[in-house]
Protein backbone atom coordinates (compact mmCIF):
# COMPACT_ATOMS: atom_id res chain seq x y z
CA UNK A 1 0.00 0.00 0.00
CA UNK A 2 1.43 3.40 -0.95
CA UNK A 3 2.74 5.52 1.88
CA UNK A 4 0.60 8.50 2.79
CA UNK A 5 2.32 11.90 2.85
CA UNK A 6 4.07 12.86 6.08
CA UNK A 7 1.47 15.47 6.86
CA UNK A 8 -1.24 12.80 6.87
CA UNK A 9 0.55 10.46 9.24
CA UNK A 10 0.43 10.42 13.07
CA UNK A 11 3.73 11.93 14.12
CA UNK A 12 3.65 12.81 17.81
CA UNK A 13 6.96 14.46 18.64
CA UNK A 14 8.74 12.27 21.14
CA UNK A 15 11.89 14.26 21.82
CA UNK A 16 13.80 12.65 24.69
CA UNK A 17 14.71 14.53 27.81
CA UNK A 18 17.93 16.50 27.90
CA UNK A 19 19.76 13.72 29.68
CA UNK A 20 19.15 11.39 26.72
CA UNK A 21 20.54 13.93 24.25
CA UNK A 22 23.70 14.16 26.33
CA UNK A 23 24.06 10.39 26.86
CA UNK A 24 27.68 9.46 27.15
CA UNK A 25 28.71 13.07 27.82
CA UNK A 26 29.12 15.14 30.93
CA UNK A 27 25.92 15.89 32.78
CA UNK A 28 24.19 19.25 32.79
CA UNK A 29 25.24 21.29 35.85
CA UNK A 30 22.08 20.75 37.87
CA UNK A 31 21.53 20.65 41.61
CA UNK A 32 22.91 17.56 43.32
CA UNK A 33 19.79 16.78 45.33
CA UNK A 34 17.21 15.07 43.09
CA UNK A 35 14.38 15.85 45.48
CA UNK A 36 15.05 19.57 45.24
CA UNK A 37 15.31 19.25 41.47
CA UNK A 38 11.82 17.80 41.30
CA UNK A 39 10.51 20.74 43.34
CA UNK A 40 12.26 23.31 41.13
CA UNK A 41 13.74 21.94 37.90
CA UNK A 42 15.49 25.28 37.31
CA UNK A 43 17.16 25.29 40.70
CA UNK A 44 20.57 24.40 39.29
CA UNK A 45 20.59 27.06 36.58
CA UNK A 46 22.87 30.10 36.90
CA UNK A 47 21.54 32.89 39.11
CA UNK A 48 20.44 36.18 37.61
CA UNK A 49 22.94 38.77 38.78
CA UNK A 50 22.74 41.74 36.42
CA UNK A 51 20.75 44.89 36.91
CA UNK A 52 17.46 45.11 35.04
CA UNK A 53 15.04 47.77 33.95
CA UNK A 54 11.35 47.50 34.80
CA UNK A 55 10.37 45.72 31.57
CA UNK A 56 13.24 43.26 31.81
CA UNK A 57 12.52 42.56 35.46
CA UNK A 58 8.83 41.96 34.70
CA UNK A 59 9.73 39.53 31.93
CA UNK A 60 12.07 37.59 34.16
CA UNK A 61 9.59 37.41 37.01
CA UNK A 62 7.03 36.07 34.54
CA UNK A 63 9.53 33.48 33.34
CA UNK A 64 10.41 32.45 36.90
CA UNK A 65 6.75 32.06 37.87
CA UNK A 66 6.00 30.13 34.68
CA UNK A 67 8.85 27.74 35.49
CA UNK A 68 7.56 27.20 39.02
CA UNK A 69 4.09 26.40 37.61
CA UNK A 70 5.55 23.91 35.15
CA UNK A 71 4.87 26.11 32.12
CA UNK A 72 8.36 25.53 30.79
CA UNK A 73 7.68 26.77 27.27
CA UNK A 74 6.68 30.21 28.54
CA UNK A 75 9.61 30.19 30.96
CA UNK A 76 12.06 29.32 28.18
CA UNK A 77 10.70 32.01 25.87
CA UNK A 78 10.97 34.58 28.66
CA UNK A 79 14.56 33.71 29.49
CA UNK A 80 15.50 33.62 25.82
CA UNK A 81 14.04 37.07 25.22
CA UNK A 82 15.93 38.39 28.23
CA UNK A 83 19.20 36.75 27.13
CA UNK A 84 18.93 38.46 23.74
CA UNK A 85 18.15 41.79 25.36
CA UNK A 86 20.93 41.70 27.94
CA UNK A 87 23.42 39.49 26.04
CA UNK A 88 23.59 37.11 29.00
CA UNK A 89 24.89 33.58 28.51
CA UNK A 90 23.48 32.60 31.91
CA UNK A 91 19.96 33.55 30.83
CA UNK A 92 20.36 31.65 27.56
CA UNK A 93 21.47 28.61 29.55
CA UNK A 94 18.42 28.98 31.76
CA UNK A 95 16.22 29.18 28.65
CA UNK A 96 17.75 25.97 27.32
CA UNK A 97 17.19 24.21 30.63
CA UNK A 98 13.53 25.25 30.74
CA UNK A 99 13.01 24.20 27.10
CA UNK A 100 14.50 20.79 27.85
CA UNK A 101 12.13 20.22 30.78
CA UNK A 102 9.24 21.37 28.63
CA UNK A 103 10.12 18.92 25.84
CA UNK A 104 10.36 21.81 23.36
CA UNK A 105 13.00 20.77 20.79
CA UNK A 106 12.71 23.71 18.41
CA UNK A 107 12.82 26.18 21.29
CA UNK A 108 15.70 24.23 22.83
CA UNK A 109 17.62 24.51 19.57
CA UNK A 110 17.15 28.30 19.46
CA UNK A 111 18.14 28.68 23.10
CA UNK A 112 21.24 26.50 22.68
CA UNK A 113 22.36 28.49 19.63
CA UNK A 114 21.90 31.74 21.53
CA UNK A 115 23.86 30.31 24.43
CA UNK A 116 26.65 29.16 22.13
CA UNK A 117 26.84 32.59 20.51
CA UNK A 118 27.14 34.27 23.91
CA UNK A 119 29.59 31.73 25.34
CA UNK A 120 31.52 30.36 22.34
CA UNK A 121 34.09 28.66 24.55
CA UNK A 122 31.57 26.67 26.57
CA UNK A 123 31.30 22.96 25.67
CA UNK A 124 27.75 22.50 27.00
CA UNK A 125 25.81 24.20 24.16
CA UNK A 126 27.90 22.37 21.54
CA UNK A 127 27.04 19.10 23.29
CA UNK A 128 23.37 20.04 23.25
CA UNK A 129 23.33 21.11 19.60
CA UNK A 130 25.14 17.95 18.54
CA UNK A 131 22.49 15.85 20.30
CA UNK A 132 19.66 17.81 18.69
CA UNK A 133 21.26 17.45 15.26
CA UNK A 134 21.46 13.68 15.76
CA UNK A 135 17.79 13.62 16.72
CA UNK A 136 16.77 15.22 13.44
CA UNK A 137 19.27 13.29 11.31
CA UNK A 138 21.50 16.27 10.49
CA UNK A 139 24.77 14.37 10.78
CA UNK A 140 26.99 17.04 9.25
CA UNK A 141 25.82 19.59 11.83
CA UNK A 142 26.19 16.99 14.59
CA UNK A 143 29.79 16.38 13.54
CA UNK A 144 30.50 20.10 13.28
CA UNK A 145 29.27 20.65 16.83
CA UNK A 146 31.11 17.60 18.12
CA UNK A 147 34.38 18.84 16.60
CA UNK A 148 33.78 22.26 18.14
CA UNK A 149 33.44 20.49 21.48
CA UNK A 150 36.70 18.61 20.91
CA UNK A 151 38.52 21.84 20.07
CA UNK A 152 37.39 23.24 23.41
CA UNK A 153 38.89 20.26 25.21
CA UNK A 154 35.78 18.09 25.50
CA UNK A 155 35.58 14.34 25.05
CA UNK A 156 35.91 13.19 21.46
CA UNK A 157 33.29 10.48 20.75
CA UNK A 158 33.69 11.13 17.03
CA UNK A 159 33.86 7.49 15.95
CA UNK A 160 30.58 6.48 17.71
CA UNK A 161 28.88 9.45 16.05
CA UNK A 162 30.18 8.46 12.61
CA UNK A 163 29.19 4.84 13.22
CA UNK A 164 25.63 5.97 13.99
CA UNK A 165 25.59 8.21 10.92
CA UNK A 166 26.64 5.35 8.65
CA UNK A 167 24.04 3.06 10.21
CA UNK A 168 21.44 5.72 9.32
CA UNK A 169 22.67 5.80 5.69
CA UNK A 170 23.97 9.34 6.00
CA UNK A 171 25.96 10.82 3.13
CA UNK A 172 29.57 9.99 4.04
CA UNK A 173 31.30 12.44 1.68
CA UNK A 174 30.67 15.72 3.55
CA UNK A 175 31.48 14.06 6.88
CA UNK A 176 34.75 12.75 5.44
CA UNK A 177 35.68 16.18 4.11
CA UNK A 178 34.98 17.81 7.47
CA UNK A 179 37.07 15.24 9.35
CA UNK A 180 39.99 15.51 6.97
CA UNK A 181 39.98 19.29 7.46
CA UNK A 182 40.03 18.74 11.22
CA UNK A 183 42.89 16.22 11.05
CA UNK A 184 45.01 18.64 9.03
CA UNK A 185 45.60 20.68 12.21
CA UNK A 186 44.67 18.31 15.04
CA UNK A 187 47.34 17.57 17.68
CA UNK A 188 48.63 14.02 18.19
CA UNK A 189 46.58 12.75 21.12
CA UNK A 190 43.81 10.28 21.99
CA UNK A 191 41.15 12.54 20.52
CA UNK A 192 42.99 12.66 17.21
CA UNK A 193 43.21 8.87 17.24
CA UNK A 194 39.42 8.66 17.63
CA UNK A 195 38.99 11.02 14.69
CA UNK A 196 41.40 8.89 12.64
CA UNK A 197 39.24 5.82 13.31
CA UNK A 198 36.14 7.71 12.27
CA UNK A 199 37.86 8.91 9.11
CA UNK A 200 38.82 5.33 8.22
CA UNK A 201 35.19 4.25 8.59
CA UNK A 202 34.09 7.01 6.23
CA UNK A 203 36.82 6.16 3.73
CA UNK A 204 35.51 2.61 3.61
CA UNK A 205 31.97 3.93 3.17
CA UNK A 206 32.94 6.00 0.11
CA UNK A 207 34.98 3.15 -1.38
CA UNK A 208 38.47 4.38 -0.45
CA UNK A 209 39.39 1.11 1.25
CA UNK A 210 43.12 1.36 0.48
CA UNK A 211 43.29 4.78 2.15
CA UNK A 212 41.42 3.37 5.16
CA UNK A 213 43.82 0.45 5.45
CA UNK A 214 46.86 2.74 5.29
CA UNK A 215 45.34 5.02 7.92
CA UNK A 216 44.64 2.10 10.26
CA UNK A 217 48.14 0.71 9.70
CA UNK A 218 49.67 4.06 10.68
CA UNK A 219 47.40 4.33 13.69
CA UNK A 220 48.28 0.79 14.72
CA UNK A 221 51.96 1.70 14.69
CA UNK A 222 51.38 4.86 16.77
CA UNK A 223 48.73 3.66 19.19
CA UNK A 224 48.48 -0.17 19.17
CA UNK A 225 47.02 -0.13 22.69
CA UNK A 226 43.72 1.41 21.52
CA UNK A 227 40.87 -1.13 21.83
CA UNK A 228 38.82 0.96 19.39
CA UNK A 229 41.49 0.46 16.73
CA UNK A 230 41.17 -3.31 16.81
CA UNK A 231 37.41 -3.08 17.14
CA UNK A 232 37.30 -1.02 13.96
CA UNK A 233 39.69 -3.32 12.13
CA UNK A 234 37.64 -6.38 13.09
CA UNK A 235 34.38 -4.78 12.00
CA UNK A 236 35.83 -3.55 8.72
CA UNK A 237 37.19 -7.02 8.03
CA UNK A 238 33.77 -8.51 8.66
CA UNK A 239 32.16 -6.03 6.30
CA UNK A 240 34.77 -6.99 3.71
CA UNK A 241 33.77 -10.65 4.20
CA UNK A 242 37.21 -11.56 5.54
CA UNK A 243 36.45 -13.57 8.72
CA UNK A 244 40.09 -14.62 9.16
CA UNK A 245 41.27 -11.01 9.33
CA UNK A 246 38.33 -10.22 11.62
CA UNK A 247 39.29 -13.08 13.92
CA UNK A 248 42.90 -11.91 14.02
CA UNK A 249 41.88 -8.33 14.87
CA UNK A 250 39.44 -9.54 17.55
CA UNK A 251 42.18 -11.65 19.15
CA UNK A 252 44.52 -8.66 19.19
CA UNK A 253 41.74 -6.60 20.75
CA UNK A 254 41.37 -9.15 23.54
CA UNK A 255 45.09 -8.87 24.20
CA UNK A 256 44.85 -5.12 24.82
CA UNK A 257 41.42 -5.32 26.49
CA UNK A 258 41.08 -8.73 28.21
CA UNK A 259 37.52 -9.87 28.80
CA UNK A 260 36.02 -7.16 26.57
CA UNK A 261 32.63 -8.55 25.53
CA UNK A 262 32.74 -6.75 22.18
CA UNK A 263 35.82 -8.66 21.09
CA UNK A 264 34.46 -11.94 22.37
CA UNK A 265 31.33 -11.44 20.28
CA UNK A 266 33.37 -10.49 17.21
CA UNK A 267 35.57 -13.51 17.72
CA UNK A 268 32.53 -15.78 18.01
CA UNK A 269 30.99 -14.28 14.88
CA UNK A 270 34.24 -14.77 12.97
CA UNK A 271 34.41 -18.40 14.06
CA UNK A 272 30.82 -18.94 12.92
CA UNK A 273 31.57 -17.47 9.50
CA UNK A 274 34.53 -19.82 9.27
CA UNK A 275 32.25 -22.75 10.12
CA UNK A 276 33.76 -23.32 13.57
CA UNK A 277 30.52 -23.58 15.55
CA UNK A 278 32.13 -25.38 18.50
CA UNK A 279 34.79 -22.65 18.82
CA UNK A 280 32.09 -19.98 18.70
CA UNK A 281 30.08 -21.74 21.40
CA UNK A 282 33.17 -21.92 23.59
CA UNK A 283 33.55 -18.15 23.31
CA UNK A 284 29.91 -17.40 24.04
CA UNK A 285 29.74 -19.91 26.91
CA UNK A 286 32.71 -18.19 28.54
CA UNK A 287 31.02 -14.84 28.13
CA UNK A 288 27.79 -16.12 29.71
CA UNK A 289 29.71 -17.57 32.67
CA UNK A 290 31.01 -14.07 33.40
CA UNK A 291 27.53 -12.57 33.10
CA UNK A 292 25.29 -15.14 34.74
CA UNK A 293 21.60 -14.28 34.58
CA UNK A 294 21.95 -11.59 31.91
CA UNK A 295 18.91 -12.31 29.73
CA UNK A 296 19.64 -9.45 27.34
CA UNK A 297 23.12 -10.84 26.65
CA UNK A 298 21.71 -14.33 26.12
CA UNK A 299 19.20 -13.01 23.60
CA UNK A 300 21.93 -11.03 21.86
CA UNK A 301 24.03 -14.17 21.52
CA UNK A 302 21.05 -16.12 20.22
CA UNK A 303 20.53 -13.45 17.55
CA UNK A 304 24.19 -13.81 16.61
CA UNK A 305 23.71 -17.53 15.92
CA UNK A 306 20.47 -16.91 14.05
CA UNK A 307 22.05 -14.22 11.87
CA UNK A 308 24.64 -16.76 10.81
CA UNK A 309 22.01 -19.45 10.17
CA UNK A 310 22.66 -21.69 13.19
CA UNK A 311 19.32 -22.52 14.78
CA UNK A 312 20.22 -25.18 17.32
CA UNK A 313 22.78 -23.19 19.34
CA UNK A 314 20.28 -20.32 19.43
CA UNK A 315 17.50 -22.64 20.61
CA UNK A 316 19.72 -24.06 23.38
CA UNK A 317 20.37 -20.54 24.65
CA UNK A 318 16.72 -19.46 24.55
CA UNK A 319 14.86 -22.45 26.01
CA UNK A 320 16.03 -21.88 29.62
CA UNK A 321 14.82 -18.29 29.41
CA UNK A 322 11.19 -19.18 28.64
CA UNK A 323 11.03 -21.45 31.69
CA UNK A 324 11.26 -18.36 33.89
CA UNK A 325 8.02 -16.71 35.11
CA UNK A 326 9.49 -13.40 33.91
CA UNK A 327 10.54 -14.68 30.51
CA UNK A 328 11.40 -11.83 28.11
CA UNK A 329 9.17 -11.37 25.07
CA UNK A 330 12.13 -11.59 22.69
CA UNK A 331 12.84 -15.16 23.81
CA UNK A 332 9.35 -16.27 22.72
CA UNK A 333 9.61 -14.26 19.50
CA UNK A 334 12.95 -15.78 18.54
CA UNK A 335 11.83 -19.32 19.39
CA UNK A 336 8.76 -18.70 17.25
CA UNK A 337 10.98 -17.49 14.43
CA UNK A 338 13.15 -20.62 14.68
CA UNK A 339 10.14 -22.92 14.61
CA UNK A 340 8.70 -20.92 11.68
CA UNK A 341 11.97 -21.24 9.73
CA UNK A 342 11.95 -25.00 10.29
CA UNK A 343 8.32 -25.40 9.20
CA UNK A 344 7.01 -26.19 12.70
CA UNK A 345 3.85 -24.11 12.34
CA UNK A 346 2.06 -25.29 15.50
CA UNK A 347 5.13 -24.80 17.69
CA UNK A 348 5.68 -21.36 16.25
CA UNK A 349 2.07 -20.38 16.99
CA UNK A 350 2.48 -21.62 20.54
CA UNK A 351 5.53 -19.41 21.09
CA UNK A 352 4.07 -16.35 19.35
CA UNK A 353 0.88 -16.49 21.42
CA UNK A 354 2.91 -16.48 24.65
CA UNK A 355 4.41 -13.07 23.94
CA UNK A 356 2.94 -10.82 26.66
CA UNK A 357 0.69 -7.84 26.01
CA UNK A 358 3.26 -5.37 27.31
CA UNK A 359 6.10 -6.39 24.99
CA UNK A 360 5.98 -7.18 21.31
CA UNK A 361 2.31 -8.19 21.28
CA UNK A 362 1.45 -6.86 17.82
CA UNK A 363 4.75 -7.96 16.28
CA UNK A 364 4.23 -11.52 17.46
CA UNK A 365 0.67 -11.66 16.12
CA UNK A 366 1.80 -10.20 12.81
CA UNK A 367 4.52 -12.84 12.47
CA UNK A 368 2.05 -15.59 13.31
CA UNK A 369 -0.44 -14.37 10.70
CA UNK A 370 2.29 -13.90 8.08
CA UNK A 371 3.46 -17.46 8.73
CA UNK A 372 -0.03 -18.84 8.11
CA UNK A 373 -0.37 -16.80 4.92
CA UNK A 374 3.00 -18.10 3.68
CA UNK A 375 1.66 -21.61 4.32
CA UNK A 376 -1.32 -20.84 2.02
CA UNK A 377 -3.66 -20.60 5.01
CA UNK A 378 -5.06 -17.09 4.63
CA UNK A 379 -8.42 -18.09 6.10
CA UNK A 380 -6.65 -19.56 9.15
CA UNK A 381 -4.64 -16.34 9.52
CA UNK A 382 -7.85 -14.28 9.51
CA UNK A 383 -9.47 -16.64 12.00
CA UNK A 384 -6.40 -16.38 14.22
CA UNK A 385 -6.54 -12.57 14.21
CA UNK A 386 -10.29 -12.58 14.84
CA UNK A 387 -9.82 -14.86 17.84
CA UNK A 388 -7.04 -12.63 19.15
CA UNK A 389 -9.43 -9.65 18.94
CA UNK A 390 -11.94 -11.55 21.06
CA UNK A 391 -9.25 -12.49 23.60
CA UNK A 392 -7.63 -9.03 23.75
CA UNK A 393 -10.30 -6.37 23.40
CA UNK A 394 -7.84 -3.55 24.21
CA UNK A 395 -5.99 -4.37 20.99
CA UNK A 396 -9.12 -4.54 18.84
CA UNK A 397 -8.33 -1.59 16.53
CA UNK A 398 -4.69 -2.55 16.05
CA UNK A 399 -5.57 -6.16 15.19
CA UNK A 400 -8.19 -5.07 12.65
CA UNK A 401 -5.62 -2.73 11.08
CA UNK A 402 -3.11 -5.57 10.97
CA UNK A 403 -5.60 -7.84 9.17
CA UNK A 404 -6.35 -5.11 6.65
CA UNK A 405 -2.62 -4.73 5.98
CA UNK A 406 -2.22 -8.46 5.37
CA UNK A 407 -5.14 -8.43 2.94
CA UNK A 408 -3.59 -5.54 1.06
CA UNK A 409 -0.32 -7.43 0.77
CA UNK A 410 -2.21 -10.31 -0.82
CA UNK A 411 -3.82 -7.98 -3.34
CA UNK A 412 -7.20 -8.22 -1.62
CA UNK A 413 -7.86 -4.51 -1.13
CA UNK A 414 -11.60 -4.92 -1.55
CA UNK A 415 -11.67 -7.49 1.24
CA UNK A 416 -9.71 -5.08 3.43
CA UNK A 417 -12.24 -2.32 2.69
CA UNK A 418 -15.10 -4.70 3.53
CA UNK A 419 -13.39 -5.62 6.82
CA UNK A 420 -13.12 -1.98 7.86
CA UNK A 421 -16.71 -1.23 6.82
CA UNK A 422 -17.97 -4.22 8.79
CA UNK A 423 -16.02 -3.42 11.95
CA UNK A 424 -16.91 0.28 11.80
CA UNK A 425 -20.57 -0.67 11.47
CA UNK A 426 -20.14 -2.36 14.85
CA UNK A 427 -17.95 0.34 16.42
CA UNK A 428 -18.81 3.50 14.42
CA UNK A 429 -16.73 5.86 16.58
CA UNK A 430 -13.43 3.96 16.59
CA UNK A 431 -11.04 6.81 15.78
CA UNK A 432 -8.15 4.59 14.71
CA UNK A 433 -10.27 2.65 12.22
CA UNK A 434 -11.94 5.82 10.96
CA UNK A 435 -8.53 7.36 10.35
CA UNK A 436 -7.30 4.23 8.57
CA UNK A 437 -10.38 4.12 6.33
CA UNK A 438 -10.00 7.83 5.65
CA UNK A 439 -6.40 7.35 4.53
CA UNK A 440 -7.41 4.47 2.29
CA UNK A 441 -10.06 6.70 0.73
CA UNK A 442 -7.40 9.37 0.13
CA UNK A 443 -5.12 6.83 -1.57
CA UNK A 444 -8.01 5.78 -3.81
CA UNK A 445 -8.67 9.41 -4.78
CA UNK A 446 -11.91 9.51 -2.80
CA UNK A 447 -11.45 12.86 -1.05
CA UNK A 448 -15.11 12.98 -0.04
CA UNK A 449 -14.75 9.64 1.72
CA UNK A 450 -11.65 10.85 3.51
CA UNK A 451 -13.36 14.05 4.60
CA UNK A 452 -16.36 12.08 5.86
CA UNK A 453 -14.29 9.84 8.13
CA UNK A 454 -11.90 12.52 9.38
CA UNK A 455 -14.81 14.87 9.91
CA UNK A 456 -16.51 12.30 12.12
CA UNK A 457 -13.34 12.02 14.22
CA UNK A 458 -13.10 15.81 14.60
CA UNK A 459 -16.79 16.14 15.42
CA UNK A 460 -16.47 13.72 18.32
CA UNK A 461 -12.95 14.73 19.34
CA UNK A 462 -12.15 18.36 18.41
CA UNK A 463 -8.67 17.96 19.94
CA UNK A 464 -7.51 15.18 17.62
CA UNK A 465 -4.51 16.99 16.14
CA UNK A 466 -3.73 14.14 13.76
CA UNK A 467 -7.15 14.29 12.08
CA UNK A 468 -7.22 18.10 12.07
CA UNK A 469 -3.84 18.26 10.37
CA UNK A 470 -4.55 15.49 7.86
CA UNK A 471 -7.82 17.07 6.73
CA UNK A 472 -6.41 20.60 6.69
CA UNK A 473 -3.34 19.58 4.70
CA UNK A 474 -5.42 17.64 2.16
CA UNK A 475 -7.80 20.56 1.63
CA UNK A 476 -4.84 22.89 1.12
CA UNK A 477 -2.98 20.53 -1.19
CA UNK A 478 -5.81 19.08 -3.26
CA UNK A 479 -8.93 21.05 -2.47
CA UNK A 480 -10.32 24.09 -4.29
CA UNK A 481 -8.98 27.58 -3.55
CA UNK A 482 -12.30 28.43 -1.95
CA UNK A 483 -11.49 26.07 0.93
CA UNK A 484 -8.00 27.39 1.77
CA UNK A 485 -9.32 29.45 4.67
CA UNK A 486 -10.96 26.32 6.10
CA UNK A 487 -7.71 24.40 5.62
CA UNK A 488 -5.76 27.08 7.47
CA UNK A 489 -8.24 27.03 10.38
CA UNK A 490 -7.94 23.25 10.74
CA UNK A 491 -4.14 23.25 10.63
CA UNK A 492 -3.89 26.17 13.06
CA UNK A 493 -6.07 24.25 15.51
CA UNK A 494 -3.73 21.27 15.16
CA UNK A 495 -0.73 23.56 15.70
CA UNK A 496 -2.22 24.97 18.89
CA UNK A 497 -2.49 21.41 20.20
CA UNK A 498 0.98 20.24 19.06
CA UNK A 499 3.11 23.32 18.35
CA UNK A 500 6.35 21.42 17.66
CA UNK A 501 4.99 18.59 15.51
CA UNK A 502 7.00 18.77 12.25
CA UNK A 503 4.12 17.42 10.16
CA UNK A 504 1.92 20.25 11.37
CA UNK A 505 4.66 22.84 10.86
CA UNK A 506 5.00 21.53 7.31
CA UNK A 507 1.26 21.83 6.79
CA UNK A 508 1.25 25.43 8.03
CA UNK A 509 3.99 26.28 5.58
CA UNK A 510 2.18 24.55 2.74
CA UNK A 511 -1.07 26.40 3.48
CA UNK A 512 0.82 29.70 3.24
CA UNK A 513 2.37 28.64 -0.05
CA UNK A 514 -0.96 27.57 -1.52
CA UNK A 515 -2.37 30.94 -0.50
CA UNK A 516 0.31 32.60 -2.63
CA UNK A 517 2.57 33.60 0.26
CA UNK A 518 5.91 31.75 -0.19
CA UNK A 519 7.72 34.21 2.07
CA UNK A 520 5.28 33.44 4.88
CA UNK A 521 5.64 29.71 4.19
CA UNK A 522 9.43 29.66 4.44
CA UNK A 523 9.98 29.94 8.23
CA UNK A 524 7.40 27.22 8.96
CA UNK A 525 9.01 24.82 6.47
CA UNK A 526 12.51 25.60 7.68
CA UNK A 527 11.46 24.88 11.26
CA UNK A 528 9.84 21.61 10.18
CA UNK A 529 12.93 20.59 8.23
CA UNK A 530 15.24 21.35 11.17
CA UNK A 531 13.20 19.09 13.43
CA UNK A 532 12.78 16.29 10.88
CA UNK A 533 14.38 16.44 7.42
CA UNK A 534 11.80 14.19 5.73
CA UNK A 535 11.70 13.93 1.94
CA UNK A 536 8.21 15.46 1.83
CA UNK A 537 9.25 18.48 3.87
CA UNK A 538 12.37 18.75 1.69
CA UNK A 539 10.20 18.80 -1.43
CA UNK A 540 7.94 21.51 -0.02
CA UNK A 541 10.88 23.58 1.18
CA UNK A 542 12.70 23.27 -2.15
CA UNK A 543 9.61 24.37 -4.07
CA UNK A 544 9.14 27.40 -1.84
CA UNK A 545 12.82 28.34 -2.12
CA UNK A 546 12.52 28.05 -5.90
CA UNK A 547 9.48 30.31 -5.88
CA UNK A 548 11.50 32.87 -3.88
CA UNK A 549 14.23 32.72 -6.55
CA UNK A 550 16.70 31.07 -4.15
CA UNK A 551 17.61 28.55 -6.81
CA UNK A 552 20.88 27.09 -5.49
CA UNK A 553 19.44 26.60 -2.02
CA UNK A 554 16.47 24.80 -3.55
CA UNK A 555 18.77 22.50 -5.55
CA UNK A 556 20.77 21.82 -2.40
CA UNK A 557 17.65 20.60 -0.60
CA UNK A 558 16.77 18.36 -3.55
CA UNK A 559 20.30 16.97 -3.63
CA UNK A 560 20.19 16.20 0.10
CA UNK A 561 16.90 14.34 -0.25
CA UNK A 562 18.07 12.31 -3.25
CA UNK A 563 21.20 11.25 -1.36
CA UNK A 564 19.52 10.63 1.99
CA UNK A 565 16.39 8.67 1.04
CA UNK A 566 16.06 5.47 -0.97
CA UNK A 567 12.49 6.43 -1.88
CA UNK A 568 11.52 10.04 -2.53
CA UNK A 569 8.21 10.19 -4.41
CA UNK A 570 7.51 13.86 -3.69
CA UNK A 571 10.99 14.87 -4.82
CA UNK A 572 10.44 12.84 -8.00
CA UNK A 573 7.15 14.64 -8.56
CA UNK A 574 8.82 18.00 -7.98
CA UNK A 575 11.54 17.17 -10.53
CA UNK A 576 8.87 16.30 -13.08
CA UNK A 577 7.04 19.58 -12.52
CA UNK A 578 10.18 21.74 -12.30
CA UNK A 579 13.01 19.95 -14.16
CA UNK A 580 15.31 22.96 -13.68
CA UNK A 581 15.41 22.32 -9.92
CA UNK A 582 17.50 19.16 -10.45
CA UNK A 583 21.00 19.40 -8.88
CA UNK A 584 23.69 20.32 -11.37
Amino acid sequence: MARAPLSLLPLPLAMPALALMLAGCQAWPLADDEASLMEDPLAGAPPIERGLDAEGLAGLITAELAGQRGDYRRAAEGYLTASQRYRSAGLAERAALAASFGNEPELLDRAAREWQGLAPGSPAPARLLAGLAVQRGDWDEALRQRLALVREGGDSEISPLVESALAANADAAPLLSRLRDYLATAPEDARRHDAELATAMLEVAVGETDAAERRLERLGARAPELPALWLTRARLAQEADDPRAARSAARRGLEVSPGDARFILLLAQSELRLGNVAAAEAQTDALLEEHTGDAALTIGLARLYLDEGHHEPARRLLLPLVESPEAPADAFLLLGDIARAEGEIDNALLYYRQVPLEQGFLLSRLRAAEMLVEDDRLDDARTFLRNERLRHDDWFSELVSLEAELLDREGLGEDADALLDRELARTPNDEQLLYLRGMRAWEAGDLAGMERDLGRIIERNPDNAMALNALGYTLADQGPASRLAEARELVERAHALEPDNPAILDSLGWVHYREGDPQGALPWLERAYRVMPDQEIAAHLAEVLWALDRREKARERVREALERFDEHPLIDDLLQRIPEIAPR
